[in-house]
């Protein structure tokens, strides 16, 4: 019997796609309105992987005024419509992500998103700049029951793609990502140029990889391992 078509799963913000930029300009649209003052790229960056309502919690916590809850169902709705409109004004796939996927999709991958963003800005920001056709599934924390780390999120986007968890492989940048793929028994790849806030070799991906011309042989490798 031959083997089902393996998948690979990518992350989406610092990741496959340089968010930064879009994310914390949306973040200090929403906390000038809370006559909060604004964050650097640098502090704020730390902040994103865990959706737009976890970072607006952060930010706010951290400086003093940790917000309560419907102030920040308020928030959070400021935050996405804002972010919506201003989505991909600086977002760029990262060097060498589009060429990876081609390569990919060329060895006969299944490809797939699985973010903590909100399905509908995943999959506009992908329309955006042109990614979206590439990939058989993108979930968002909204599209299943659970989000990341927990493992239902990555498994049942796996299956969503058509693919298999014994024949799958994770790419994020993470502590959530390299904790979501623990989760669900798949190998992980972490890459170095994302927005972890602690050193990536200290999370306990499968292996690690510095620029997308990496990912095809470390993808490889975990699969046939």
């Amino acid at each position: 019997m031959s083997l089902p078509p393996p998948t690979i799963v990518f992350d989406l913000d610092g990741t496959l796609v340089d968010t930064a930029g879009d994310l914390v300009a949306a973040l200090n649209h929403v906390l000038a309105g809370e006559g909060v003052g604004p964050l650097a790229l640098a502090d704020a960056v730390k902040m994103v992987g865990n959706g737009a309502r976890a970072m607006l919690r952060t930010a706010l916590t951290e400086s003093g005024r940790p917000p309560a809850t419907t102030d920040l169902d308020r928030m959070t709705a400021d935050f996405l419509a804002w972010y919506l409109d201003h989505i991909a004004v600086h977002s760029r796939p990262f060097p060498g992500a589009t060429a990876a996927l081609d390569r990919f999709a060329e060895a006969g991958w299944r490809l797939a998103v699985c973010t903590n963003k909100f399905e509908r800005a995943a999959r506009l920001l992908l329309d955006q700049l042109g990614l979206s056709e590439r990939f058989a599934a993108i979930s968002g924390q909204d599209t299943f029951a659970a989000m990341k780390p927990d493992p239902l999120h990555l498994l049942e986007t796996v299956k969503a793609a058509g693919g298999s968890q014994s024949r799958a492989i994770m790419v994020g940048d993470s502590n959530v990502d390299a904790d979501t793929a623990r989760n669900a028994s798949i190998p992980s790849v972490l890459v170095t140029f994302g927005y972890s806030p602690v050193p990536v070799d200290t999370l306990g991906g499968d292996r690690m990889i510095d620029h997308y011309d990496q990912l095809f042989d470390a993808a490889r490798e975990l699969i046939h391992a």
